[in-house]
């Protein structure tokens, strides 16, 4: 038993690379299994977490074999291989989460208090051009907090990831150093909080006291959506101070935004310095490419096979955000295990028909039109409606002007007012300089088209 046990970490990394395993899937099945006992030729071995049946099945299906050849190889004994769960043990003291490798830093005071959520780490996010330069950020501030881009902003639309990586760098930080103090918070939480302890205040004076005590004696404070509390006088005016306060002290600073500062009208100038003084980074739409990763990816970490014909399908309707990719690949993950079958071309056409519909025209918006034309040259919606005249910009702007105009004949007020407040001779300028190229030049003919087969596949 306890050579067995001293061997076991060698003998699961021995598996990992002979049978090739995914780091995610060595994580999430291999890594937590321990050497539970040992009962003549029956070994049992424990997966602690009691809820997830299925990793228990698939473990079981999938390298209960491979684990028994590579123990026997190791130690010249042949047992036959039982994997548990602890509910299966009766009346027996179970080992404690560090005697069987759970994630160790989720189990101190500090980590349960931070709000962090261990599953989004750096090793599930998928990165790709919409967000790479956000995923290197984040990685540069979870090794060097306090140190350097402080603060950290990263601003994009609801759905693509944001969350996923402020709560990263904090998995990030705590695992290595468990003693720092974490506090993950969304802007509405905060703003109650901070209504809350004033309302409170009148009759007991401590309780301001002990909410900024709470805020301030973070080592990293992360802010979601902070959108949220502009135009909230009494708790911008809170988080001014509490920001002041850490930043003075060399605490990390991370916050996150649907836009950049300069468009949040209500922002106070002075939130407005503060934010820009250190790095601002943005996420944008994934891409073809980007989209079909994270199917691929997602499906690994469920561990459930589809087609590339299915991924390509919900990846080529699916532009807008992760959180729906996500959703329609979880739908079709619910149905294959509930109905206990493989998942067809056909049954993710009629499972994800409300959720993808190609029989049914698409509503072509100008909206749509601009998030398009953006994606398709690489920039963002942001750039496009912003005061930026770099060619790089102006052409795809003046593109979205005339496809506006061609493919639902927007008034050019509208087009001006969605693209940043452009004024009428500006639209039109822009929407007969394409206009002429487009019927001039062949070449670039079939680019637009291309770019209004995306807008409108049917």
């Amino acid at each position: 038993m306890d050579e067995l046990k001293a061997l076991w970490p060698e003998i699961l990394l021995s598996l990992k690379d002979e049978f090739e395993v995914q780091d995610i899937t060595f994580e999430t099945f291999l890594k937590p299994l321990q050497i539970f006992s040992i009962e003549g030729d029956e070994l049992n071995i424990l997966y602690p977490d009691d809820s997830n049946q299925v990793a228990l099945t698939f473990i079981k299906k999938r390298y209960a074999q491979p684990i028994m050849i590579k123990i026997a190889e190791f130690t010249n004994q042949n047992y036959n291989i039982n994997i548990i769960l602890p509910k299966d043990v009766k009346g027996v003291d179970m080992p404690t989460p560090q005697d069987f490798g759970a994630a160790d830093f989720t189990n101190n005071a500090n980590y349960r208090n931070s709000g962090l959520n261990p599953k989004y780490t750096f090793e599930t996010f998928v990165v790709g051009e919409n967000n790479r330069f956000a995923q290197n950020a984040s990685l540069a501030v979870a090794e060097t907090s306090g140190e350097a881009y402080n603060p950290l902003y990263i601003h994009g639309g609801p759905g693509l990831g944001k969350t996923h990586l402020m709560h990263a760098i904090g998995n990030y930080i705590i695992k290595d150093n468990p003693d720092k103090q974490i506090l993950y918070v969304t802007s509405e939480e905060y703003t109650n909080e901070v209504i809350e302890a004033i309302r409170n205040s009148a009759s007991n004076a401590s309780v301001m006291t002990k909410l900024r005590e709470k805020y301030r004696s973070v080592d990293i404070l992360m802010i979601d959506d902070i959108q949220f509390i502009m135009g909230k006088e009494s708790t911008q005016d809170e988080f001014f101070h509490t920001f002041n306060y850490l930043h003075d002290a060399g605490k990390q600073i991370v916050i996150t935004s649907d836009r950049p500062p300069k468009e949040l009208a209500s922002l106070d100038m002075r939130f407005r310095t503060r934010f820009e003084m250190g790095l601002m980074v943005e996420i944008t739409y994934p891409n073809y490419e980007t989209r079909m990763a994270i199917l691929r990816k997602k499906s690994e970490e469920r561990n459930i096979h589809f087609d590339d014909e299915i991924l390509n399908y919900i990846a080529s309707n699916i532009h807008s955000n992760v959180r729906e990719i996500e959703g329609a690949l979880n739908k079709l993950i619910a149905y294959s295990t509930l109905q206990q079958t493989d998942i067809t071309m056909e049954i993710a056409e009629k499972e994800l028909q409300n959720i993808i519909s190609p029989e049914k025209p698409r509503e072509i918006t100008p909206q749509l039109i601009i998030e398009v034309v953006a994606e398709h040259y690489g920039i963002s919606v942001d750039q496009m409606i912003s005061k930026n005249r770099s060619a790089s910009i102006v052409r795809p702007r003046q593109i979205a002007m005339f496809l506006c105009r061609q493919m639902v004949d927007t008034p050019l007020e509208a087009i001006g007012t969605l693209l940043g407040g452009r004024d009428h001779s500006t639209i039109v300028h822009g929407t007969k300089k394409i206009g002429s190229e487009y019927e001039e030049n062949p070449t670039f003919r079939a680019e637009i088209d291309s770019i209004k087969k995306k807008i409108n596949p049917n």
